[in-house]
């Protein structure tokens, strides 16, 4: 996921996050109605972000009216120099100052890694390695704690992967549900096997006994009927059995007419 804020080649995306699809059906995307900067991902409760050496992003964020106020965890790479969190690093930069204002009106305090490793590897003996790429975490999350630097994981990157595990509550997530197409053989059966189930009724009194049976009959209809689908953000509700027989024929023929 990025974002595409015009169509220069001179304005093009700087940050990129990928989503495991283990975790798609969390329905993650792109909150561009709070952050619209191509250095800012942000996504839900998490943001990613990259900070160039003018500081491009964190004035966005310093000049934007941000109302949020879920936000977990902020990551990436600052570009920005401090002994706060670097201790081979003597010095005070004046963009930390502006750094940890914004995090702190969005209620992130700095997160210390369990490793205290350089972030950035520098590709020749007279660079130095540097600690630059941070994370900010959500104040008074007791189970939000410390990142971990993993140099071993960058292979020719010249950044180290940051990593941070998230507590998530013990809840299951439904990914299939059961459908009927609509107009397809399926739904006439249904419907005729409500009918069937319906049909007796002639009075008020087998109504009132019909009424405690009626939701369990549908339940059982449905479930004799209908088939179970992945949900996915490919699930399109206009699909029908047109839909499918044309798609059939198209694969059949490879004709653009079909």
């Amino acid at each position: 996921m990025f974002t595409i804020t015009s169509s220069s080649i001179y304005d093009y995306p700087r940050v990129i996050t990928y989503i495991n699809i283990r975790l798609s059906s969390f329905w993650f995307s792109l909150c561009k109605n709070i952050l619209n900067h191509r250095d800012i991902s942000p996504i839900f409760f998490l943001i990613n972000i990259y900070s160039d050496s003018m500081q491009s992003a964190l004035k966005y964020l310093k000049n934007t009216e941000i109302d949020i106020s879920n936000v977990l965890i902020m990551a990436g790479d600052f570009n920005i120099r401090d002994s706060f969190w670097d201790p081979l690093y003597l010095h005070h930069s004046v963009h930390s100052d502006l750094l940890i204002d914004i995090m702190d009106s969005l209620s992130l305090g700095l997160s210390y890694p369990t490793n205290s490793v350089p972030t950035r590897y520098a590709d020749n003996n007279q660079s130095s390695n540097l600690v630059i790429d941070l994370m900010f975490l959500r104040y008074g999350l007791e189970k939000l704690d410390k990142h971990t630097i993993h140099p071993e994981w960058r292979l020719l990157l010249d950044h180290a992967p940051l990593t941070i595990s998230i507590p998530l509550k013990n809840l299951h997530i439904h990914n299939r549900k059961r459908t009927i197409t609509k107009g397809s053989v399926e739904e006439k059966a249904f419907i005729k096997d409500l009918i069937n189930n319906i049909s007796f009724l002639t009075n008020v009194e087998s109504l009132e006994n019909a009424v405690d049976s009626f939701a369990t009959t549908i339940e059982k209809a449905w479930e004799k009927n209908s088939k179970i689908v992945n949900i996915s953000k490919y699930s399109k509700s206009w699909w029908d059995m047109n839909c499918s027989r044309d798609l059939e024929n198209y694969r059949s023929t490879r004709s653009l007419v079909d």
